[in-house]
């Protein structure tokens, strides 16, 4: 041990493997208020040396996530709902994938952009609101909506049924609720692009691609046989509850669409016990236009549209 005016330094036997040494300590101040004899200053070194480590990181993080939001700005809005639990993908067959988009809210901002002013009525049949889009009855590969309207977050819909769903989703809002659209009107290559998702998502689960193919047809429509193409459907959730499964039946919302969509013309298109006939699988947040004298009936009677046309047509 050795000493001089002002501390007792300790001396301990040099470790095997080469350390930074310890600043000597004063043990004459008692053994409560021990301190350094001289500052730490290697280790103030240390930390000048990180901050440029430090500067660099937090410049690294920030550009990472500027790149992050841009990309996430460019994804188009329609891809959906959220990610399905027994389906969803949100993205977006409503099936869909992805991050779920939302309606703006605020009476000074409307949730519609017309695209046209009023539609042709000579470019489609008056049964136009009637058309039957399903597994049997699929689309002409040449199919083309007459006039869309422009929806809030990249979202559009058959002009012709567009002025009814303003106003249901206006009169939803008006109750208190706040309802969310969350896929709308599809191109047949975006149908393409759902429905090989959900064949590979099958495919990864084990099934065979004849299999995988059949049942991602209960869930994605085979591109052609999407009403979603025909751009009369709408996918509509409770902003409180975004994802595409049977829970979604319990919503406010989703209470107050099955209840009041037939007076703006809509339908709960996939019923719970319709699936023999339609094709697809329960789906509570799949709304269809079909005119309001078309949908009091079928609402009213529990039927689905494929019981309705067959009975009208003979």
């Amino acid at each position: 041990m050795s000493t001089n005016s002002r501390c007792i330094v300790k001396e301990f036997p040099l470790p095997d493997r080469e350390y930074r040494v310890a600043p000597a300590r004063c043990w004459n101040a008692g053994v409560n208020s021990r301190t350094y004899c001289t500052p730490p200053r290697r280790g103030k070194r240390r930390r000048r040396s990180l901050l440029p480590l430090l500067l660099l990181g937090l410049v690294l993080f920030c550009g990472g996530f500027a790149l992050g939001r841009a990309a996430l700005a460019r994804e188009p809005s329609s891809q959906a709902c959220g990610t399905p639990v027994s389906i969803l993908d949100p993205a977006g067959g409503g099936r869909t994938e992805g991050a779920m988009p939302e309606l703006s809210a605020g009476a000074e901002e409307p949730d519609w952009v017309s695209l046209a002013q009023e539609p042709d009525p000579s470019s489609s049949p008056e049964d136009w609101n009637l058309i039957l889009v399903n597994w049997e009855n699929p689309l002409p590969e040449d199919f083309s909506v007459p006039r869309l309207t422009q929806l809030a977050n990249g979202h559009a819909i058959d002009s012709r049924a567009y002025p009814d769903l303003q106003h249901m989703m206006d009169d939803a809002r008006a109750a208190g609720l706040q309802p969310t659209i969350c896929s709308s009107y599809r191109t047949r290559e975006k149908q393409t692009q759902l429905f090989e998702n959900k064949i590979q998502t099958l495919l990864a689960e084990g099934y065979g691609r004849k299999e995988a193919e059949a049942r991602a047809a209960m869930w994605v429509a085979r591109p052609g046989t999407s009403e979603h193409q025909a751009g009369l459907a709408v996918d509509i959730v409770d902003k409180s509850y975004q994802l595409l499964d049977r829970g979604q039946e319990e919503t406010a919302v989703q209470q107050w669409l099955m209840a009041h969509c037939a007076e703006y013309g809509y339908i709960l298109r996939y019923p719970t016990d319709k699936s023999a006939l339609t094709g697809v699988n329960y789906e509570p947040w799949h709304y269809r236009y079909v005119g309001v004298e078309a949908a009091a009936e079928i609402m009213e009677r529990g039927i689905c549209l494929e019981e309705y046309l067959a009975e009208i047509s003979g």
